[in-house]
């Protein structure tokens, strides 16, 4: 890592970073207590100056709950530093040993120079197996950009390459199943950087056997990390997961790397139930990596744009836009609507790259409304009355704005006007079921209405910006809402800017 630690390849069950497997019963199982549910491991018997056939282990460089990772050095037939990877004393149970050659299968099929490579396979004196494999001195690629202060267009090259890497496994056959950056680590090769996808310890083939010996997944045994984790993987059965899922984790490395959160806050899944964790990875819709910029501290915007070598808001204008889009299509809670291949997904950040127009773009409102409405069934009616009240209210606000002007022709031009404005309000918002909240565009659930205007109202001077009486009638609705919020300066504020537009357009008409 950071101070010069030697990374290389480690299975899921034996993780370092804080990641688990969860059970069904919503125990999360890692390092000791996982070590629990498969009976209690004898001490590790092999350390440094150990010697296992050609290999010398020199130093012990990670370890979980079935498995130990050295770093060796090959003597013969060529001398070389390797990462050893062996099953640790009384946890080569059937099951173990199955999933350990799987990895080892997966990890022999591929060839490709961001994947690290499987070397060499043998056994202890006591039938333990183990294999050697590349041995990767680098840190998670979030780690190595940010220590780097990579820029984004930089951070975009390094993911094409993970992109790739992924791509690879898929065309052998090989879903990952646990990608997230503590797996895809950065090391320097001739002073550039080299991305290596590395643990494959939970990988599952499409088409092929990996070993001859029964893989098993327990029943409700939550494979991989929760918060890089796809809705369909949640699911817990295994039998419906194909290579968009990686797609899915990709994008949440990808949002992580332009925003320094996933999506899912890890600190509410630590601490949800395994029903909450399932529901919040299937239905909790992620705001936009833009979005989530915005909604940071001064303080911690600062501190995340320095990673990006640039000023917090080029930082949040750069993302905002086309790159937005990119990530939430890789994020997209139905998959069918997700990139179909790594490759793909890879070649909108190209488009993006050298300014072509991006495959990716925001979901449609129909689409939001049916997802919508397959989620709220029972609230549909609540929802319907509450946005024919809101549209009542904004309709009877600009008639009011225009029922003292006399002139017959601003009086017919109001109509328009009127229509003008229930479409930007109708595109802008949208009620949920919930008494004074509603659902902004983009933006998610539950969004409060003060919330829902603070966002409308900056886009009103931009969309209006030729047609100040329309703008007027905007202002004042915008200042009815307000007051009935309590707010009486943001009310009176869009009440004095109202004013203002229609003394400018009168103005104008009179010269």
């Amino acid at each position: 890592m950071a101070s010069g630690t030697e990374s290389a390849e480690i299975m899921n069950d034996a993780s370092t970073d804080g990641d688990e497997t969860i059970s069904s019963d919503g125990q999360r199982l890692s390092g000791k207590s996982a070590d629990k549910t498969q009976g209690s491991p004898r001490a590790i018997t092999e350390g440094p100056g150990s010697v296992l056939g050609p290999y010398k282990l020199l130093e012990q460089i990670g370890e979980g709950a079935f498995g130990v990772v050295f770093m060796a050095e090959q003597r013969k037939p060529i001398k070389r530093k390797v990462a050893l990877k062996i099953i640790k004393p009384g946890m080569d149970t059937k099951e173990v040993i199955a999933r350990f050659e799987a990895e080892r299968q997966a990890l022999a099929l591929m060839d490709h120079s961001n994947i690290a490579k499987v070397l060499d396979a043998g056994a202890t004196d006591t039938g333990r197996p183990y294999f050697a494999m590349e041995l990767v001195k680098g840190v998670p690629v979030t780690e190595y950009c940010d220590t780097h202060r990579l820029d984004t267009r930089q951070r975009l090259n390094l993911f094409r390459d993970i992109c790739a890497a992924v791509q690879h496994a898929h065309q052998k056959g090989i879903i990952h199943r646990d990608l997230k950056p503590s797996n895809i680590l950065v090391a320097l090769h001739e002073s550039k950087p080299v991305v290596k996808v590395i643990d494959f310890g939970v990988a599952k083939a499409i088409s092929q056997e990996l070993t001859e010996k029964t893989l098993f997944t327990a029943h409700g045994q939550m494979i991989g990390t929760p918060h890089y984790m796809s809705p369909e993987q949640s699911e817990m059965s295994g039998l419906d997961i194909d290579t968009r899922s990686d797609v899915y984790s990709l994008g949440v490395v990808l949002y992580e790397l332009l925003t320094g959160k996933t999506p899912l806050d890890p600190r509410k899944l630590r601490q949800a139930g395994i029903a909450e964790i399932h529901r919040l990875i299937r239905e909790e819709e992620p705001s936009k990596p833009s979005t989530r910029l915005s909604s940071l501290s001064n303080e911690e915007n600062t501190v995340i744009a320095g990673f990006h070598s640039i000023a917090p808001e080029k930082l949040n204008r750069l993302v905002s836009g086309d790159l937005d889009w990119i990530v939430m299509k890789a994020l997209d809670k139905d998959r069918n609507r997700r990139y179909e291949t790594a490759t793909g997904f890879a070649a909108d950040i190209e488009n993006y790259l050298t300014d072509q127009p991006v495959t990716a773009s925001p979901p449609s409102t129909s689409y939001k409304l049916r997802k919508f409405a397959k989620r709220n069934k029972a609230g549909l009616t609540t929802a319907s009355l509450l946005i024919n009240t809101m549209l009542i209210l904004i309709a009877t606000s600009i008639w009011q704005t225009f029922r003292a002007e006399e002139q017959t022709k601003l009086a017919e031009q109001s109509a328009e006007d009127s229509k003008a404005v229930l479409g930007f309000f109708r595109n802008k918002v949208l009620l949920a079921p919930t008494n004074r909240s509603l659902t902004m565009v983009g933006l998610g659930i539950n969004v409060t209405i003060r919330e829902a205007v603070n966002v409308a109202e900056p886009q009103v001077e931009e969309e209006f910006k030729d047609q100040p009486l329309l703008e007027a009638s905007i202002r004042s609705t915008l200042s009815a809402t307000y007051k009935q919020l309590g707010d009486q300066n943001a009310a009176k504020e869009q009440n004095q800017r109202a004013l203002e537009l229609r003394e400018r357009a009168n103005k104008t008409k009179s010269e």
